[in-house]
């Protein structure tokens, strides 16, 4: 299964998540109106990658801890979001990690308390 099959898989599984194209790739919506986390291939480098919502502060010490796995995207890593290189060895359980928390930023509190 390839590095999208594997995010589409982890995203889907959460409550009431829909897929759509946004900016030509793959992204995920809680209710169909809140994104929380977009696809990258090599969208705007030679990177595979996805870009997600992010709690306050992760995006920081995720980057400046591991940066060969974690980046401040372009667009929306001012708002805090988080990009994840998957072109690299991927800790699979980290990834589904920082997805359910993507999906928490944006879910309404009775679907995101269902991840918990």
């Amino acid at each position: 299964m390839g590095s999208l099959e594997r995010l589409r898989a982890l995203c889907l599984a959460l409550p009431e998540v829909t897929e759509r194209l946004s900016h030509g790739e793959p992204a995920w919506f809680v209710r169909d109106k809140k994104m929380f986390a977009m696809f990258a291939d090599r969208h705007h480098d030679d990177r595979v990658a996805f870009w997600c919502a992010a709690p306050a502060g992760a995006q920081e010490a995720l980057a400046g801890s591991e940066p060969e796995r974690y980046f401040r995207p372009p667009y929306v890593g001012h708002r805090g979001w988080l990009g994840v290189y998957l072109d690299v060895d991927v800790d699979w359980a980290a990834v589904a990690e920082v997805v359910r928390d993507a999906y928490r930023q944006v879910a309404p509190r009775r679907l995101a308390a269902l991840t918990e």
